[in-house]
């Protein structure tokens, strides 16, 4: 089984500065990440600016199509207006199914707000205890949604059918 998880840091340097903790983890085996991405939204800004990290080890990354478009639903998509909000639809209830619901980019959304940052992980195989610990030491606040293998292939196969109408 997979799982999301999201870092919430105070500063909008935090989530960056959190990686060099997760390189050291995933070294010493207790966790094995799949594939990441940050934000980092500095005061002042209107928006956040999002980085993927591309898959740091094993197989079967979701890549940057899922990522842009999960910090679309996020930080973006409100923003537009309800218009290109209900154009889109169809594919966020594809992340639904996938286990990423409204109340997950609605509990993200309240928490990674201008002046902090946040590492979205996407992982396998963690030894839980032994990687909270040092998350929560930085200060982070956690939120994440468990994914099952299913759902978890689920989603791959969304945006990778996604990827490929784009690239026709």
């Amino acid at each position: 089984m997979g799982t999301l998880t999201v870092w919430k840091f105070d500063s909008a340097g935090g989530a960056e500065q959190a990686l060099g903790l997760l390189t050291r983890l995933q070294k010493e085996q207790l966790i094995k990440v799949s594939d990441a991405a940050y934000v980092t939204w500095p005061e002042g800004r209107k928006k956040p600016k999002t980085k993927e990290l591309g898959k740091l080890t094993g197989t079967g990354a979701l890549g940057g199509t899922f990522w842009g478009f999960l910090f679309g639903l996020i930080f973006f998509i409100p923003l537009l207006g309800m218009a290109v909000g209900a154009a889109v639809g169809a594919l966020a209830g594809s992340m639904a199914h996938g286990g990423i619901d409204e109340d997950f980019i609605r509990s993200v959304r309240a928490h990674v707000v201008p002046g902090t940052s946040a590492l979205f992980v996407m992982t396998t195989e963690a030894v839980a205890d032994r990687v909270l610990e040092p998350f929560k030491q930085t200060g982070a606040t956690l939120i994440t949604t468990n994914l099952s293998r299913e759902q978890e292939d689920r989603l791959r196969e969304a945006f990778s059918e996604e990827t490929e109408a784009h690239t026709v």
